[in-house]
C-alpha cells in the first residue's frame, strides 16, 4: 500500500506542473473568452490538454489513486470542451441556421420536396373532384370529429359563419382552425418520423392530407364559398402546409436513403441524409410557428378575402425565394 502511495505521488510530482497550468487557462477562459488567452497560450492548449489525457491512461492503467483518476478526468473533460467543442455563441448559431443551414438544406432536399409537393397537390385534385360528382366521398377524406356538421349537408349560413370571425362566441371556428393547425402539426411529425418506412408511409401520408384539403374546399365550392374559403385557408395554409411538405420531403430523403445510399456506405448515408433532414425539420417548426400567428390573426383581425388572399401572396413568394435564392459562398480567409 505505501509503494502505490509512493508511485501517486511521484506521477504526480513529475506532471503537476502541466496539470495546473492547464487548469489556470482553462479557468481564465472561464472568466472571460478564448480572447482573454495569448497566441502562446492558445497553442500550449492542445498540448497540454494531450498530457492530461495521456495522464489519465496511465493512471488508470496503474490503479493509481482515485481521487487522482477523478481530478484527470475532470480536467481532461472540461479541456476536450474547449478544445473540440463549439465555441460560437447562441445568436452566431441561430444567425448561420437562418442565413446558411436551414436554406442549404432545402436546396439539397428539392427532388424530395417537389415530389412531396407533387403528392399532396394530387391529393386535393382526386378528393375535390371525387366530392364534388360524388358528396359522400367527403366523409371518406375527413374524419367526423374535424367536419362537425361542417360538411356537403350543411346550410351556406353555417359553412360562411366558420369562415368570419364576427365578434362573442365562434367556438366552431375556433375549433375548426386549432383542429386544422393541429392536425398539419401532428402530419409533419409522423411524414418525417416514418421516413424510415422506405418512403411509402411518408407519401401515403401526403397524399391523404391533400385529400382533406381537396374535400374541404369542395364542400365549401359547392355552396359557392370556395373563393372564400381559399382565401381562409391561404393566409396560413401557404406556411402551414407548406411546412408539412418540407417534412415530407425530410421523411422521403430517409427513407430513399436507406433504401439505396448510393456511392456511400449505408451509415455514412443515413448520417449525412439525418443531417440534412433534421435540420430542414427545425426549419419546419418555425414555419409551423409563423402558421401559427398568420392563422390567429387570419382569424380574428383580416375578415377581407382580398387581404387574406394578398398576405397568402407575400408568403408564397416570401418562403421560396429566402429557401431557395442563391446565396453568396462565403470567402475562404
Amino acid at each position: 500500500m505505501a509503494e502505490l502511495h509512493l508511485k501517486s505521488y511521484r506521477f504526480r510530482a513529475e506532471r503537476e506542473d502541466d496539470w495546473r497550468r492547464l487548469e489556470t487557462l482553462l479557468a481564465k477562459v472561464g472568466k472571460g473568452s478564448a480572447k482573454a488567452l495569448s497566441d502562446e497560450e492558445l497553442l500550449a492548449m492542445p498540448v497540454l490538454y494531450r498530457q492530461a489525457l495521456s495522464s489519465l491512461s496511465v493512471a488508470r492503467a496503474t490503479s493509481l489513486d482515485q481521487n487522482l483518476v477523478d481530478y484527470l478526468e475532470s480536467l481532461s473533460t472540461r479541456a476536450y470542451f474547449f478544445v473540440y467543442g463549439t465555441r460560437s455563441s447562441l445568436v452566431e448559431r441561430l444567425g448561420g441556421f437562418f442565413a446558411n443551414e436551414w436554406p442549404s438544406a432545402a436546396k439539397a432536399l428539392w427532388r424530395e420536396t417537389l415530389f412531396s409537393f407533387l403528392l399532396t397537390q394530387a391529393g386535393v385534385a382526386a378528393a375535390y373532384f371525387l366530392t364534388l360528382h360524388d358528396p359522400d366521398w367527403f366523409s371518406a377524406f375527413v374524419p367526423g370529429d374535424l367536419a362537425n356538421g361542417r360538411g356537403p349537408s350543411a346550410s351556406a349560413e353555417a359553412m360562411r359563419a366558420t369562415l368570419y370571425h364576427k365578434g362573442g362566441d365562434n367556438s366552431g371556428l375556433s375549433v375548426f382552425a386549432a383542429f386544422l393547425f393541429t392536425h398539419n402539426s401532428g402530419v409533419a411529425i409522423f411524414a418525417f418520423a416514418l421516413g424510415f418506412a422506405f418512403c411509402l408511409p411518408t407519401a401515403m401520408l401526403m397524399a391523404y392530407n391533400g385529400c382533406m384539403l381537396g374535400a374541404f374546399l369542395a364542400a365549401f365550392g359547392m355552396k359557392g364559398l370556395g373563393f372564400e374559403a381559399g382565401g381562409w385557408l391561404a393566409i396560413h395554409g401557404v406556411t402551414e402546409i407548406g411546412a408539412v411538405i418540407l417534412a415530407g420531403a425530410a421523411g422521403l430523403r430517409i427513407g430513399w436513403t436507406l433504401a439505396f445510399p448510393g456511392d456511400l456506405s449505408r451509415p455514412a448515408a443515413m448520417a449525412q441524409a439525418g443531417r440534412q433532414s433534421a435540420t430542414l425539420m427545425a426549419g419546419v417548426v418555425v414555419m409551423l410557428f409563423c402558421a401559427g400567428i398568420l392563422e390567429g390573426v387570419g382569424r380574428q383581425v383580416i375578415q377581407n378575402d382580398f387581404a387574406r388572399y394578398g398576405i397568402a401572396l407575400v408568403t408564397l413568394v416570401l418562403w421560396p425565394t429566402y429557401l431557395y435564392l442563391p446565396r453568396r459562398a462565403k470567402a475562404v480567409p
